[in-house]
């Protein structure tokens, strides 16, 4: 028996049929709804309150201590030190570069072939050591040849001289004429004009001899052959083979340039009567080299140049030092210290003080009732590791030197004195 099976009805069904099933299912949709939006608000405000946690986790260590234990009115903790007062004198800084005494290029004087090289190069020598040597046979027999002009000049003197001597006496007697007397005194006027000649000729030849030995003209390094044996070199006092160079080592200059404000800046000072011209009394001056943190070699301001470079507008100065080790090389650079001024009563502050508003230095002082108060003020150089300031600060000011970080404008600070000597060596160290 087949027949069908009958659907189950909805669930449901009897409610939706039912006159009142309508706004019954509209009352709990509203309902859920109402759930919906209070959990919504209960998530976002767990959100705001875990975001405004976080934030309070990253406040500065001052900030959070203050908001924990209710001093906000306090003020960061800050670091604080009266200026340094003392008697200081200036130095300038410039960069410069070694330069040798005296620097010689050697060149062959006489031509011919180089026979032999005396030296090792880059070593020491002293002045008169052999360096170079030119095949010397040519002049050799040069040599000769004008000692033997010599000796003939000699004799043709010997001759005229005595045929003179011999014609003065036959005058007296009358048995020659004065006529003949006067042909035989230019006679030995010519002799000895001849034998001066055939002497010069036979030094040059001499110097020429020599000049085949090639000797060092000053105490110095050497550099290398700029020749090898066997070639032909070319001399003469003009455009002779270059054949090495020598450049004293102790004592050695120091030369560097300064602008010319600074160049102004002495003079008036030296017009003051402050500090004299570098022209008239040599000053100190300390030099460091590149990897040195120390002005630790001394030396003295020397030379000072008679004009300004028109192409830098710079004025060129030169210092002498001592180089007994051979420390310094010519073209090696360095950074100089010059005197800079006389001496005077500075305000010294750490540099860490120093704060940067564009172009405007300035620094934070801290009040009589704890408040920071901003002070402009004009910087001069470090000194032993403090910053020497010229205008804007007193010496009895209260400044800031640590913590200005979460310092405000007259905000509430809570200063901690400390000594500025003692913050410099820490600086310095």
């Amino acid at each position: 028996m087949t027949g069908n099976v009958p659907e189950s009805p909805e669930p449901n069904s009897a409610a939706r049929n039912s006159p009142g099933g309508d706004s019954r299912n509209k009352s709990d949709r509203l309902a859920s709804g109402a759930t919906i939006r209070t959990l919504a608000l209960a998530l976002a405000g767990a959100a705001i309150v875990a975001v405004a946690a976080i934030v309070g986790a990253r406040l500065s260590p001052e900030a959070a201590t203050a908001q924990g234990d209710g001093q906000n009115a306090a003020g960061p903790v800050v670091t604080v030190a009266a200026p340094t007062v003392r008697s200081i004198v200036e130095w300038d800084e410039y960069t410069g570069r070694f330069e040798a005494v005296e620097n010689v290029e050697i060149r062959a004087r006489v031509s011919g072939y180089l026979t032999d090289i005396a030296f090792t190069p880059g070593e020491i020598v002293e002045k008169g050591d052999l360096l170079f040597r030119v095949d010397p046979r040519p002049f050799e027999a040069t040599l000769a040849v004008a000692e033997a002009e010599l000796a003939g000049a000699d004799a043709a003197l010997q001759n005229a001289r005595a045929e003179y001597v011999r014609g003065e006496r036959l005058v007296e007697r009358e048995a020659i004429s004065q006529e003949t007397v006067d042909r035989r005194r230019e006679a030995l006027r010519v002799a000895e004009a001849a034998r001066a000649a055939a002497a010069a000729t036979m030094q040059r030849a001499k110097l020429d001899l020599e000049f085949t030995e090639i000797r060092a003209p000053i105490s110095g390094r050497i550099s290398d052959e700029y020749v090898s044996k066997g070639n032909l070199i070319v001399g003469g006092a003009s455009g002779g083979t270059l054949l090495s160079t020598v450049v004293s080592i102790d004592p050695i200059y120091f030369e560097f340039t300064a602008s010319e404000a600074d160049y102004l800046k002495y003079r008036r000072l030296a017009s003051e009567g402050v500090r004299e011209s570098g022209r008239e009394v040599q000053h100190p001056v300390r030099v460091k080299l590149m990897d040195e943190n120390a002005f630790a070699h001394e030396g003295r301001l020397s030379f000072v140049d008679n004009r300004l470079d028109r192409s830098t507008g710079t004025m060129r100065g030169r210092a002498t030092m001592a180089n007994p080790d051979g420390v310094f090389a010519p073209g090696m650079f360095g950074r100089l210290q010059l005197l800079g001024s006389g001496e005077y009563e500075a305000v010294l502050i750490p540099d860490a003080a120093v704060q940067t508003d564009q172009t405007e230095k300035f620094v934070w002082l801290a009040t009589a009732d704890n408040r920071a108060q901003r002070q402009t003020v004009t910087l001069g150089p470090i000194v032993d590791g403090l910053r020497v300031v010229r205008e804007g600060l007193s010496p009895d000011a209260s400044v800031v030197v640590s913590g200005a970080q979460f310092v405000q404008p007259d905000g509430p600070i809570q200063p901690q004195p400390a000594e500025t000597d003692r913050l410099a060596e820490q600086q310095r160290g």
